[in-house]
């Protein structure tokens, strides 16, 4: 169950996220009225049905597998399906994956990033116990299959394999937390990781509602629009930015889009 709540200003906001423990990930929103759905999801809409979102996936999957090769010429290809997923998802495919990230500033910038001043919405920073997630959604496979006896620490490194092998090849109802072995620079630096429905047909909030992940902390901090540009301060402190973010040309030109924001607003 997904607990709100509300930021009154800058210092609560930033006591808010240093009090929570190392094991949390993050994830932002520009609009604090968005759900915490896939681009997957979000691309099927209301139309949403299981046997279309099995057959979206299976079908665009396989459709750029079979095209990678004529536009990424001979390079490295992905060897697990969250791999194909994760490229999928970075060069904007809809995909069943959802961003995370483990640094909550970093969260902060992407919710700024898409933010549109003008509008004033509140933002939104998600907050999951990575831990806890993976400790119900390990017990559970466990109670399906007896021969599985894995552990969250014992799956380090394993994640992409397991994912393959178990969790996607009988479509456990369950949330996955991973990092692809086969991570680019970018996802490097913006230390992030994919949380993913381990049954393609099922959304990720019906299933966190599940009652195995009752007792896991899912925080939503709602931000206020008033302190919009007191987070813009703070991460050019922290330099937390389009330039260290994406490390290209694409994010000189936005972060120049974001500064000049900030200073028109």
């Amino acid at each position: 169950m997904i607990t709100e709540v509300k930021i009154k200003n800058s210092e609560h906001l930033i006591r808010a996220l240093n009090e929570l423990p190392n094991n949390f990930i993050y994830r932002g929103h520009a609009d604090s009225s968005w759900n915490l759905e896939s681009t997957l999801e979000r691309t099927i809409g209301d139309k949403w049905s299981s046997d279309l979102a099995r057959k979206f996936e299976d079908h665009y999957l396989a459709l750029f597998k079979s095209k990678y090769h004529i536009y990424n010429g001979h390079e490295h290809e992905p060897k697990s399906k969250l791999a194909w997923l994760s490229v999928m998802q970075h060069y904007g495919a809809p995909t069943r994956l959802i961003d995370f990230t483990e640094s909550p500033y970093v969260a902060l910038f992407f919710a700024l990033e898409a933010y549109n001043p003008l509008l004033r919405n509140d933002l939104a920073i998600y907050a999951i116990d990575y831990n806890s997630i993976m400790d119900e959604s390990l017990a559970f496979i466990s109670k399906r299959d007896s021969d599985f006896k894995k552990t969250r620490h014992e799956i380090v490194g394993r994640q992409d394999e397991l994912f393959d092998d178990v969790v996607d090849r009988f479509s456990y109802e369950v949330v996955w937390i991973t990092e692809p072995l086969e991570l680019n620079a970018r996802i490097d630096r913006q230390s992030g990781t994919f949380l993913i429905s381990g049954d393609k047909e099922k959304k990720i909030e019906d299933l966190l509602s599940r009652d195995m992940y009752v007792d896991v902390i899912i925080l939503k901090y709602i931000v206020p629009h008033s302190i919009y540009e007191n987070i813009y301060a703070l991460l050019r402190k922290m330099n937390i930015n389009a330039k260290t973010i994406y490390g290209d040309l694409g994010g000189l030109a936005k972060s120049i889009k974001m500064d000049m924001q900030v200073h028109v607003n």
